[in-house]
């Protein structure tokens, strides 16, 4: 991937996706609870829930002996479209950190573990546009995209996210809206943290100037 600038000056913001830009929790449990009826695997998907951030095969892991996981990941997205779409809205203040980062001349780049096709779905389903999308990404290898993109900021829920915006060079605003608390994320080493996406303008207002 060639490496990408805004021409004016504004920095390139990176953002995760489930639970920092979209609250994807209602579709995803619904997503597995009909993959479990059709494989007839009892999973709790109150506990999924209850854990996003990783990539799938982690959580699959849980519920499934390791030589079956590949086959699972396949299954599982097989519901995941026809089920996790729909009940998927943004998070509190997603749309105007997006804003926020476009009024300022920025780019957006939203690097997750979740499968690109999906990510590009939910995005164009909610109508909310980013530069980019880099999909299949967790923790430190995330910092591939974001080095790639010339992000210089990372925005995400979990201390995976913290590690790679950490490892990419790039500053870590972090929002306690997922499964990590405040002072967890702080721990790992996150710059800035928000109690959530609505409080991103005022931060990058003053950030920025």
């Amino acid at each position: 991937m060639a490496r990408m600038e805004s021409t004016s000056g504004a920095p390139t913001v990176g953002f995760d996706l489930d639970l920092t830009l979209l609250d994807t929790r209602p579709g995803i449990k619904a997503a597995f609870e009909a993959f479990s009826a059709d494989v007839g695997v009892p999973i709790d998907a109150d506990l999924v829930v209850s854990r996003l951030g990783p990539p799938l095969r982690h959580e699959l892991a849980h519920w499934f002996p390791e030589e079956r996981v590949p086959e699972m990941v396949t299954r599982y997205r097989e519901f995941y479209g026809r089920h996790a779409i729909e009940p998927t809205v943004p998070m509190p203040g997603a749309r105007d950190a997006i804003q926020a980062v476009r009024e300022a001349g920025g780019r957006t780049v939203v690097v997750t573990a979740k499968n690109e096709p999906h990510a590009k779905l939910h995005l164009v389903h909610l109508g909310i546009e980013a530069d980019e999308v880099v999909g299949d990404l967790w923790a430190e290898g995330k910092a591939e995209a974001l080095r790639a993109h010339g992000a210089r900021v990372y925005v995400g829920d979990h201390v995976g996210d913290v590690r790679g915006a950490r490892t990419a060079g790039a500053l870590s605003v972090a929002v306690a809206t997922g499964p990590c608390p405040a002072e967890e994320l702080r721990e790992a080493g996150a710059d800035v943290v928000l109690a959530d996406l609505t409080d991103f303008r005022a931060w990058w207002e003053g950030y920025r100037g």
